[in-house]
């Protein structure tokens, strides 16, 4: 069964937060040697899904830089393949929703040779198959599956809230999308299978009567015309939407369970870009507790409760305590750091303490010095 992936790289413009200003939410980097889009993709070409178009719209150098052909994926094909999706198609504008992103790329999903579309979002942490939603979708006879998942919604979570009521037959009979919201329920994550002939006909109908919302003008408003059919997905699904998400899911890394789930599924293993590093040399005042370092750091100091991207370097004297330093961080002799989210080839030498107070996150920005 030929299947299209669709992978949508920032479809959040307002969820922009510290560590997206300069880079898509799918290009932000996770658990010392990951990006986000690695788990959508992974997610994808575990399933058979090797025709995959990621639709792009600003700041995604670091994105084209991070997946490049696609080989880590097994992507880099003459038929097929991976495939970068500019914001310009067959419109001037640049899109605003993603109803417009799919307008954009009309063409692209029209030529496809697929029968079947599976959309993604990249602001999620989790290692999904696709077997059994595919199964559902055919045993239901539905004509669009919406991947949700029964959660509590925090104010860190994306909004609009998209929550929706399923019946014993799996049918969506109701869906509610709210700007805010706290408390518990079913809520999308951002996922959909629908077939390919279908989704071209529902877009297109969609801009002509100006219409803009995924969720709102096709899914919502189609509850009675269609078939539209809920799976409920019970795996840890990390939702990143803020800086104080964005650290909450690397800390979930270190819980060795989460870990397991996610990197160590039989047949479903999360690639990434290979880089090659040295590894990492652990010095003699090296103390490590429950972190996870990548490859090509250089540690001589003390490491508690962190996560440390390629190339970070700790001296002597040094600690490190619930934080995320990022590639090519330096931290030197005497330094304590706890609470941080350091970006890309920062160096604390000259501050000899800087951390979070009362629950509070400290960002420091590429290339800062301190």
């Amino acid at each position: 069964m030929a299947t299209l992936g669709l992978i949508f790289s920032n479809i959040h413009d307002k969820e922009i937060f510290e560590v997206t200003q300069n880079r898509t939410i799918a290009s932000a980097p996770i658990g010392g040697r990951y990006r986000l889009i690695d788990f959508t993709l992974s997610n994808m070409v575990n399933n058979n899904i090797t025709n995959i178009g990621v639709v792009t719209k600003y700041n995604y150098q670091s994105l084209m830089d991070h997946i490049g052909s696609g080989k880590e994926w097994d992507l880099a094909r003459k038929n097929g393949g991976l495939v970068i999706l500019p914001p310009y198609g067959v419109s001037l504008d640049l899109y605003n929703s993603r109803l417009e992103a799919l307008k954009s790329i009309i063409s692209f999903i029209r030529y496809a040779k697929a029968e079947y579309v599976v959309l993604a979002d990249c602001y999620q942490v989790c290692n999904i198959d696709f077997k059994p939603i595919f199964q559902q979708h055919f045993e239901t006879k539905a004509d669009i599956t919406c991947v949700y998942r029964e959660t509590d919604i925090n104010i860190d979570d994306y909004s609009p809230v998209v929550m929706m009521e399923v019946d014993e037959n799996k049918m969506v009979v109701k869906m509610d999308i709210q700007k805010s919201f706290v408390g518990h329920a079913n809520v999308s994550t951002d996922t959909w299978i629908i077939k390919k002939d279908l989704l071209q006909s529902l877009v297109t109908q969609a801009i002509e009567r100006n219409q803009h919302s995924f969720n709102r003008d096709i899914l919502k408003e189609n509850l009675g015309n269609l078939k539209i059919c809920g799976y409920k997905f019970n795996g840890y699904f990390g939702n990143i939407s803020s800086l104080q998400s964005y650290y909450k899911v690397n800390m979930d890394l270190l819980n060795n369970c989460i870990r397991d789930e996610l990197f160590y599924q039989p047949g479903r293993a999360i690639y990434t870009r290979v880089r090659d590093s040295a590894p990492t040399k652990y010095g003699d005042h090296a103390k490590i507790k429950d972190s996870l370092i990548a490859d090509g750091c250089i540690i001589d100091g003390t490491v508690e409760n962190s996560v440390l991207f390629r190339g970070v370097q700790i001296s002597q004297g040094a600690v490190v305590k619930k934080s995320i330093l990022m590639q090519n961080t330096i931290i030197r002799e005497g330094i304590s750091v706890n609470r941080v989210i350091a970006d890309k080839f920062v160096s604390i030498a000259h501050t000899k303490s800087i951390g979070g107070q009362n629950g509070e996150l400290i960002y420091i920005k590429k290339d800062g010095v301190l």
